[in-house]
């Protein structure tokens, strides 16, 4: 393990954001997380709607290039499109596409299914606006990876033209939280827990099954979806449901690749400013999502 990683792993269990507790709390610790964590000087941002809801818009690319829709993390109660502007525009720039963020509604206040219905709306704005489906490819993070396949479904579902491909980031997609990993990884993982995560399910399921396809897409049909590109450390408690969600789409049929990269920790990618292994997996997956976008022919 690197010297830079070792000190963020340090850094991380000297405490953060509580997610196991007041949800509100939590959001707020995380933003302000979130706030230090620094931003490329050469990017701009602005905000936008699509289809009714927020979203931050950067010009990574000319706007005939193509469009990311990006799905933030924070475990469905917290997190922003601002707190994850650089990651996101980072990958967007990384495919040659235009990023768009989008804010969806959080839990408590808007619990299950509000973020799947603003990610589906989100993307039939930017259908109605001209842009191609072939030239739109998705990408999120922990619960923002999750809503990606959730919204993947729900449009194949409502049949509506799909996105070239995504790429998910150390996926949350079984809000049960029923992998094995949530234990054996657990002293590995420096910034989640089960509990926490348990929590949160909690928050945003509000009643519904924890196996509900949309909520926990790894329950999911995941059959006739685009490509997917699934990047995981194996020092992380979702190191299972990545795993998970592969096999079930590849069993589907569906298009997928795993990547599971050693000793990295949960979205490690965030970090790209600090590891050579956060830069690497950008252009990676960056380098993904350009090639789906040429095989489907635009």
């Amino acid at each position: 393990m690197n010297d830079l990683l070792q000190q963020l792993i340090a850094g991380m269990r000297q405490g953060g954001p509580d997610f196991s507790g007041d949800p509100l709390k939590a959001r707020a610790d995380f933003e302000d997380l979130l706030a230090s964590m620094p931003v490329s000087e050469d990017l701009t941002f602005s905000e936008i709607e699509l289809g009714g809801v927020r979203t931050l818009h950067s010009p990574t690319s000319p706007a005939n290039k193509g469009a990311l829709l990006y799905f933030h993390g924070g475990a469905f109660a917290a997190g922003s499109a601002r707190g994850y502007r650089g990651l996101a525009a980072d990958l967007g720039r990384a495919a040659g596409v235009q990023t768009f963020s989008v804010d969806y509604r959080l839990a408590p206040e808007e619990p299950f299914p509000a973020a799947v219905e603003d990610a589906t709306a989100a993307y039939r704005a930017l259908l109605d606006q001209g842009v191609d489906h072939r030239r739109i490819v998705f990408g999120g993070d922990s619960a923002g990876g999750g809503l990606a396949v959730s919204a993947l479904v729900k449009l194949r579902d409502d049949q509506v033209p799909l996105p070239a491909a995504a790429v998910l980031l150390s996926p949350w997609v079984d809000l049960a939280c029923a992998s094995v990993t949530m234990t054996s990884k657990a002293d590995a993982d420096p910034s989640l827990t089960a509990a926490g995560l348990q929590a949160m399910a909690r928050v945003y399921l509000a009643g519904t099954d924890a196996t509900h396809p949309l909520a926990s897409p790894v329950h999911a049909d995941l059959s006739g979806l685009p490509p997917l590109m699934i990047q995981v450390g194996s020092a992380e408690i979702l190191l299972g449901d990545a795993v998970k969600l592969a096999e079930r789409a590849g069993t589907a049929g569906t298009s997928v690749r795993l990547d599971i990269w050693p000793e990295m920790i949960h979205v490690w990618q965030a970090f790209a400013f600090l590891l050579e292994e956060g830069r690497v997996a950008i252009e990676e997956a960056g380098q993904f999502l350009r090639r789906s976008v040429k095989a489907r022919g635009k």
